[in-house]
């Protein structure tokens, strides 16, 4: 290999096939690929699960009884046998010199073949004594063979696949010497690297595979993580900026009367947090470029005050607004809200004696009558209707605006991609409306970062005034007391009769419908005739059709029903502030956020509200949620206790999978580097428009964030 070749990059990498290393043949080739290793940019990037530090290890002769840990131990004998209900049983002796130790897997008779005599392995899992001698039960096995580093890496393995970490670790070791000529080319400026301490890449390959000491799997690990999210956050950025310089939004020209009406007629002052994010929504509509703002808000701070607020804006100018909700319940309920809110307001109108009309909202979804649907797409298209809401009705062919000036997407993760765009896409002419995307679901700083890093976000962290915070209750059973002495059932009838309602939420058995509802019914019924026999109850899931759910959520309004016995239908968005209690059956089987969610129905007035979390708790997990729940009603609080206990996988998801999933970096532990990399982003970007300074990590971009993926996140 010539001297003078450049070091290689990552696009180097990608082209270069497994095959090329030493001991990869047809057959471990086609294991790679089935774990997605086709290049050895694909090998380099799959990196260990953890480390086996061998100057820490146990050994069998120091673990006590009840204890875990993991051994290096050479096999020693192997059997397999059936027992009487047909299970295959290995048992298999291990030693390490400090003693003798015997291994038993369960229904795993593949571990016969891959334990052979003479082997090492790492063995990790929790000792016990049987009949005098030391066992363990279905332990993690990793085969390591004879490596002999002070660390040694253990890749993830796939006994289907037939790969195992020894080999895995052969074949990068073969890797990175093959690579060692040339070295790794060095895509990060060195002022970067200076500010924040990183190594070069080609130490962080190293010493992420082949270290020499933990701390430099530490520094390794720094500079990978940094590398990743750098890449999703220069996208991001980017595609903001591009959107900025290359599209025109319609410009409005604030006079903020119609905005300084709606607030003196409320009987309260807003929060500091509203009022900081109808500001800034207000210079984003008076700015060029079309808005894309996230607002999260928890449930009850007052998000659809601050919507309507900036639909106003749009009003103003002689422009249209659109709200879309993702049910008919919720697109009803704003528009009963929102038409009582502005049924004094008008707008100018030359076309009139006096010169102005009425402000009109008008609702469309798909249970709007013909007669009116005709109606409402007409005045849609001749300006009649100033605020259109509705569900994804709005979106459907044939709706057109003849201004739409501004765009409210509530509960925006409930919609496709697709369906968000199209609505974006009703404006008319060349002007793009502006685009509020709102969520009761708080979403950590850090994933937001990631996950709507092209968006700016406005943040609601505050509860309006008159709002009283809700005592939520942990209790196994349901005749089981509070502490305050009160069972479930005889608190909610003790609201009842003090003039309020509640709500039993029935619990989640599986995605599905029909046994949701028949969950519902069965507790609908059992509590008619037992508990709540004198309380005027009403049912509502998810297979009644929409009149039937109006009709039960009309009367619940009304305050005709005591109790409304429901499924998760009830989440988002149900506003009867009368409601001060709610029981949550089989609690410790929602996640945290749905939960704090269902609770958000209640404490919507000024009356003392409360929550009942029915459930055992069967998972540690499930224990630590409801826990959760009793020990803060911080909807931001338990977002980041959600990504601690779930992981960022269920924060991830909203994204497509590409090649960039995280590998290594996560959002969970990694916080101060998302925000360290969303800020070298924008100094990069702004530094160099479209990174032409930056040729490789353009490049980099290109390769590992695919198309796709891109679209998916620009259009979000």
């Amino acid at each position: 290999m010539a001297p003078t070749e450049p070091p290689l990059t990552l696009a180097d990498l990608d082209v270069l096939p497994v095959t090329r290393l030493k001991g990869v043949g047809e057959k471990k080739a086609a294991g790679l690929a089935s774990a997605e290793i086709t290049s050895v940019l694909d090998l380099l990037t799959h990196y260990p699960r953890r480390y086996i530090d061998r100057t820490k290890e146990a050994s069998i002769g120091s673990l006590e009884p009840g204890e875990e840990g993991m051994v290096l131990a050479e096999v020693v004998r192997v059997s397999s046998r059936r027992t009487r209900n047909r299970r295959t049983m290995v048992t298999v002796t291990v030693s390490d010199g400090t003693g003798r130790m015997g291994l038993t897997f369960f229904n795993q008779p593949w571990r016969e073949r891959q334990l052979q005599p003479g082997m090492e392995a790492i063995v990790f899992g929790k000792m016990d004594l049987y009949n005098g001698s030391r066992q363990m039960t279905n332990p993690l096995v990793d085969l390591v063979g004879d490596q002999t580093g002070r660390i040694v890496p253990v890749y993830p393995q796939s006994e289907k696949a037939g790969l195992h970490s020894r080999e895995m670790a052969a074949w990068v070791a073969d890797a990175l010497a093959k690579a060692a000529p040339r070295g790794f080319a060095e895509p990060l400026p060195q002022a970067v690297r200076d500010r924040f301490a990183l190594i070069d890449r080609s130490s962080a390959f190293a010493g992420i595979h082949t270290p020499e000491d933990m701390a430099q799997v530490a520094m390794a690990r720094r500079r990978l993580v940094f590398d990743e999210l750098l890449r999703i956050q220069l996208l991001l950025v980017l595609r903001k900026r591009a959107i900025e310089a290359s599209t025109q939004g319609v410009q409005h020209v604030p006079s903020r009367l119609l905005r300084d009406a709606l607030l003196e007629q409320l009987p309260f002052a807003l929060t500091s947090a509203q009022q900081l994010a109808i500001r800034d929504i207000e210079e984003d509509l008076a700015a060029r470029a079309p808005m894309h703002r996230l607002l999260q808000g928890d449930v009850g701070s007052g998000k659809t005050l601050v919507a309507v607020a900036s639909l106003l804006t749009a009003v103003e100018g002689g422009h249209q607004g659109a709200l879309m909700a993702p049910t008919e319940v919720l697109a009803e309920q704003h528009y009963l809200g929102i038409s009582a809110l502005l049924s004094s307001f008008t707008v100018p109108d030359s076309t009139t004696l006096l010169g102005e009309r009425e402000l009109r909202v008008a609702l469309l979804t798909n249970k709007t009558k013909a007669a009116d649907r005709r109606r409402v797409v007409a005045e849609l298209e001749s300006g009649g209707i100033d605020i259109a809401i509705g569900t994804h009705a709005l979106i459907q062919e044939g709706i057109a605006f003849k201004s739409l000036g501004m765009v409210v997407i509530d509960e925006q993760h409930r919609f496709g991609v697709d369906q968000r765009a199209a609505l974006r896409d009703k404006g008319a002419g060349q002007a793009i409306p502006d685009v509020l995307v709102m969520t009761a679901t708080p979403i950590p700083r850090t994933a937001a970062m990631t996950v709507y890093g092209d968006l700016d976000v406005s943040v609601l962290d505050e509860l309006p005034p008159g709002r009283t915070p809700i005592t939520t209750h942990w209790v196994q059973d349901e005749d089981q007391p509070d502490t305050e002495g009160v069972d479930v059932w005889a608190r909610v009838r003790a609201e009842v009769a003090a003039g309020h309602q509640a709500y039993v939420v029935c619990p989640l058995i599986e995605e599905s419908d029909k046994l949701e509802a028949a969950s519902a019914e069965e507790t609908f019924d059992r509590l008619r005739a037992t508990e709540l026999a004198e309380q005027r109850l009403g049912l509502l899931h998810g297979r009644l059709n929409p009149l039937e759910k109006e009709a039960v959520m009309t009367a619940f309004r009304l305050g005709e029903l005591d109790v409304l016995i429901a499924t998760t239908v009830i989440e988002v968005g149900v506003d009867v502030p009368n409601a001060t209690v709610m029981a949550i059956l089989d609690a410790d089987r929602f996640g945290i956020a749905q939960l704090h969610q269902l609770r958000g129905r209640v404490g919507r007035g000024a009356a003392v509200s409360y929550c009942y979390l029915v459930g055992v708790g069967a998972t540690p997990d499930g224990e630590e949620r409801l826990k959760a729940l009793v020990g803060t009603t911080d909807g931001f609080e338990l977002a980041e206790i959600d990504l601690d206990l779930r992981g960022e996988g269920t924060i991830m998801s909203d994204r497509q999978k590409g090649r960039n999933d995280l590998k290594l970096a996560s959002l969970r532990r990694d916080r101060e580097w998302v925000e360290k990399a969303r800020a070298v982003a924008f100094e990069l970007v702004d530094q160099s428009p479209g990174l032409k300074e930056f040729p490789q990590l353009a490049a980099e971009i290109d390769l590992l964030l695919d198309d796709d993926e891109a679209e998916y996140l620009l259009r979000s």
